[in-house]
């Protein structure tokens, strides 16, 4: 039987990663980092294609927050590549601006207009309700059933298989409308990228000498002979229980790559489909990077049903998903010496910066502990 470690952490994604090195940089704390996969980064990971092009090998992750703390965090382990996130919706045979914003007012009327023409627009388009439930309303009581249907409807179809109306407020909602001409994806104050890819942030995150990693290992197998003092848990929280009360729904994804001989293929990063085509965007991550290719790599965006050697991506953000996740998240009360921390562990969408923040908190909490 190996010498026990100090934290056995099962997941090197953002959870895993940022407590292993608090962990062993502010407390001397031995940490062993396990993940089932082959590389670190969890579904940030990123690499060079044959032909050069830095790809975000499981869909775009465009990283951005508010908070200072996290952002200096990270900043020790990067510097960072300024980038604002500009985005495009294509339907009715042509490109436009998206999220909502006055510029996309103005290619509907086929006219200049101003904030108040929008507002004064919207005002008698929407349906009026009063506290939205579902995706659906949170959109039709903004801006009507008009744009709803250009922009919305189908693409959440395609998303989550589910129609907007069974899925919370919160999957539309996180969508910006304005009237201003503010046409970036988000509003966050800080927006970048590690300027030499997430991968090689990741790799400086776990680089400390009480860190170890090891891949392509499997919890399950890892837990019978291996020793610990605590148990950092960033896996499906279904999967921890033994799928007791049957699996948690999730969406999954499948990406096709294609390498083409010329500079640029889209005028912006990201090009979503809302209306044709199986899949719901085409991604030319070159366009936020910066890199300078003669070549370009597009990526288009599967939503697929997860099952038997899929990735979970998304949470369904829905009652009946919820309602499961809470009879295993009330069973997480009588584990002792476990932290479940990150997306899949709590069953909840987040943001990268929100992910490290969990980590950051638990981190915290765990210094408070004997």
């Amino acid at each position: 039987m190996p010498d026990p470690v100090d934290y056995l952490i099962v997941g090197a994604g953002y959870a895993g990663a940022v407590l292993s090195e608090r962990l062993a940089s502010q407390r001397g704390a031995r940490c062993l980092v396990i993940d089932r996969r082959d590389h670190i980064a969890g579904n940030s990971h990123d690499h060079y294609d044959a032909a050069g092009v830095l790809l975000h090998t499981y869909g775009p992750h465009y990283f951005r927050t508010n908070s200072d703390r996290i952002r200096d965090y990270l900043s020790q382990f990067t510097d960072w590549h300024a980038v604002e996130y500009k985005i495009l919706s294509w339907t009715a045979g042509r490109f436009w601006q998206f999220p909502i914003n006055l510029n996309t007012f103005e290619q509907i009327l086929g006219r200049p207009s101003s904030s108040e023409e929008m507002q004064a627009t919207f005002d008698q388009w929407r349906v009026p309700i009063a506290e939205p439930k579902n995706s659906e309303e949170v959109i039709i009581s903004q801006v009507g059933t008009k744009l709803y249907e250009m922009f919305f409807k189908n693409y959440t179809r395609k998303q989550w298989r589910r129609d907007p109306r069974e899925l919370d407020a919160s999957v539309c909602g996180r969508i910006p409308i304005r009237t201003n001409r503010d046409d970036r994806y988000l509003s966050e104050k800080f927006q970048a990228l590690p300027k030499d890819g997430y991968t090689a942030m990741f790799r400086r995150i776990l680089a400390h000498p009480n860190i170890e990693v090891r891949l392509k290992t499997d919890y399950r197998e890892a837990r019978q002979h291996l020793r610990y003092r605590h148990l950092i848990y960033t896996g499906p929280i279904d999967e921890y229980f033994d799928h007791c009360y049957g699996p948690l729904p999730y969406r999954s994804l499948r990406f096709e790559a294609e390498t083409l001989e010329q500079e640029y293929f889209q005028p912006a990063m990201q090009v979503n489909y809302p209306n044709d085509h199986d899949f719901t965007r085409i991604v030319e991550i070159k366009h936020a990077t910066g890199q300078k290719l003669p070549v370009t790599t597009i990526v288009r965006e599967y939503p697929e049903d997860f099952g038997a050697g899929r990735e979970a991506y998304y949470p369904i953000p829905a009652p009946d998903a919820r309602a499961l996740y809470q009879r295993y998240a009330d069973r997480t009360a009588a584990e002792t010496g476990v932290s479940f921390v990150g997306r899949l562990a709590t069953y909840r969408y987040y943001n990268m910066d929100q992910v490290v923040g969990m980590a950051l908190a638990e981190f915290d909490r765990l210094a408070t502990l004997p």
